[in-house]
């Protein structure tokens, strides 16, 4: 499987689709379907029965996920999107970085 250049937690922009031009915080990443579910991205309306948390149930918006093709980190120096590498750093582990500035995103 390939490594993907998103994690949850992630600061993220969205270069294409509905949403393009917004940024968020990613909440999940499905790895096996490659796509993220981002804060405020992409919401839906869903439909949910009463329950003890809402009695009498009725819509609610929730996020739907997004492709991960669509997204690209946010450079933390920088604030702008970018493309991410992967480097080995001084303690011999597995960094990324960030294209533009070259600096490394923790």
């Amino acid at each position: 499987m390939n490594k993907l250049h998103i994690k949850k937690g992630d600061t993220v922009y969205v270069n294409s689709g509905e949403e393009k031009g917004k940024t968020g915080r990613v909440l999940k990443v499905l790895v096996k379907e490659l796509r993220a579910i981002v804060e405020g991205i992409n919401l839906v309306s869903k439909s949910i029965k009463p329950n003890a948390k809402n009695p009498q149930g009725g819509i609610v918006k929730q996020e739907a996920s997004i492709h991960l093709s669509n997204l690209n980190l946010v450079d933390p120096k920088t604030g702008k999107a970018t493309r991410i590498g992967r480097k080995i750093s001084s303690e011999g582990t597995l960094v990324r970085y960030s294209k533009k500035t070259g600096e490394e995103i923790k």
